[in-house]
C-alpha cells in the first residue's frame, strides 16, 4: 500500500495542564489539589486548569463564576506568564537538542521534525520517550506526545493518552486511524463545523472519506479541501521553526459592563493602542480587521471589514474599530471588547498551499 505524499517524523509535545503544573510545581501545597489559574471573581476568566479541577468540568475560557460553581474548592491562582515563557524556554532547549526544526504552536506545545535528528536515532518513539523523560528531569512537569507521518495526525494522536503518556501512529496504521475517528477529534473540526457535519450525516473519519472533494468545498468551502486531504491522511505544512502569525489582536474584559458605545470608544482607544504597540514591533501590518464583542449573557459577535491597504497605525485601526461598532446596535451590556488584524503582509508565506497534497510515491517501509 502506497500513500501519495512525502512522509516524515513528526513529534507533536504537549505540556500537561502547563501554567497549573507550574503553579502546582512552585506551590507544594497545591499539589493535588483543584486549580484555576485566572480570576476568581465574577468578572474573572479561567486561563488553565489542573486536571483536578478538569473532573469537576473546569476548562479553560470559562468565567471563574462558573468555575467556581462547579468546584467550590477550587482554587484560584493569578497567572505569572513570565515564569510560564522561562519554564518554556527550559522545554524549548530541550527540543533544539534533537533538531532544530521546532515549531512552537504556544508555550506549553510544539512540533518537532525528526526525520533526520541530532541524535541520530532512526525511531521517532523512542525520540518522544526520551524528550519526555528530559522534560521531567529538568522542570518536574510531565508532557504528552503524539508521533505520526505528518503534523495533523502528531497533533491528534498527542492527545490520546494524555497525560503523561504518548501514541505512535505508525505509516500502515494511518488510514484505519483516520477512518475510525471521531469527526470531534479532528484538528480543525470545532463544535459548529462538527454540528454541520453530523446534519449531513458525517459522523466518523469513514463516513467524512465517503464524501467526495466537490461535496465537502461546496458545504465548507476551502476548508472542504483540507478535509478532503487529511482524512486521506494528505497533510504536506512543514515544521517551521518561524511559526508566522494569520492575525495580531488585542482584548480587554472588564471589571463592570459597558452600557453604551461613548464607554466603548474610550476602551477601543485604547485597545487600539496595544494592538498598535505589537504590530510595531514584529513589523506587521494588515488589511481586515475585526471588532470582538462579548455581551454580559456571553454571546459572542464579532464584525469584519477588509480595506483596499495595509494599517497598522492606531488612527486608522480605531477609525474602521468605530464603523464596525456603530453597524449594529448593542444587543445587551458588554463585558469584553476586541480588535484584531487579518489578511497580514505576511500572508504570501502563510499560504493555503502549506495544506495542499504533493504527489510523491512513498513506500510505507518507514521505521517509527
Amino acid at each position: 500500500m502506497d500513500l501519495d505524499f512525502p512522509l516524515r517524523k513528526i513529534i507533536h509535545v504537549d505540556m500537561d495542564a502547563f501554567y497549573a503544573s507550574v503553579e502546582q510545581r512552585d506551590n507544594p501545597e497545591l499539589k493535588g489539589k483543584p486549580v484555576a489559574v485566572g480570576g476568581g471573581s465574577k468578572r474573572g476568566v479561567v486561563s488553565a486548569a489542573s486536571y483536578e479541577a478538569r473532573k469537576f468540568g473546569v476548562r479553560s475560557a470559562m468565567s471563574g463564576y462558573l468555575a467556581k460553581k462547579n468546584c467550590p474548592d477550587l482554587i484560584f491562582v493569578r497567572p505569572r506568564f513570565d515564569r510560564y515563557k522561562e519554564v518554556s524556554q527550559q522545554v524549548r532547549s530541550i527540543f533544539l537538542e534533537y533538531t532544530d526544526l521546532v515549531e512552537p504552536l504556544s508555550l506549553d506545545e510544539a512540533y518537532l521534525d525528526v526525520t533526520v535528528n541530532k541524535k541520530g536515532n532512526p525511531s521517532a518513539t523512542l525520540i518522544a520517550q526520551e524528550i519526555r523523560q528530559r522534560i521531567f528531569e529538568k522542570t518536574g512537569l510531565t508532557a504528552s506526545a503524539g508521533i505520526s507521518i505528518n503534523k495533523f495526525i502528531a497533533k491528534v494522536a498527542s492527545d490520546y493518552n494524555k497525560p503523561n503518556g504518548q501514541k505512535t501512529i505508525n505509516p500502515e496504521e494511518v488510514i484505519q486511524f483516520l477512518e475510525n475517528l471521531d469527526i470531534r477529534k479532528f484538528y480543525g473540526i470545532g463544535k459548529v463545523t462538527a454540528e454541520k457535519m453530523y446534519k449531513l450525516g458525517i459522523f466518523t473519519g469513514k463516513e467524512l472519506k465517503e464524501k467526495t472533494q466537490e461535496f465537502l468545498e461546496d458545504h465548507f468551502g476551502k476548508s472542504g479541501g483540507y478535509y478532503y486531504n487529511v482524512v486521506r491522511g494528505v497533510h504536506r505544512s512543514e515544521v517551521k521553526p518561524e511559526r508566522i502569525p494569520k492575525s495580531v489582536g488585542a482584548e480587554r474584559t472588564f471589571h463592570e459592563n459597558l452600557s453604551s458605545e461613548i464607554f466603548m470608544l474610550e476602551k477601543l482607544e485604547h485597545i487600539a493602542n496595544e494592538l498598535e504597540r505589537r504590530l510595531k514591533k514584529s513589523k506587521i501590518a494588515g488589511k481586515t480587521i475585526t471588532l470582538k464583542i462579548k455581551y454580559s449573557d456571553f454571546t459572542l459577535q464579532t464584525r469584519s471589514k477588509t480595506l483596499p491597504y495595509f494599517i497598522s497605525e492606531k488612527g486608522l485601526i480605531l477609525e474602521a474599530a468605530k464603523e464596525l461598532l456603530y453597524q449594529a446596535p448593542m444587543q445587551n451590556s458588554v463585558r469584553l471588547l476586541g480588535i484584531s488584524l487579518a489578511n497580514l503582509n505576511t500572508e504570501k508565506r502563510n499560504s493555503l498551499k502549506d495544506m495542499e497534497e504533493e504527489t510523491v510515491s512513498v513506500q510505507l517501509r518507514f521505521d517509527f
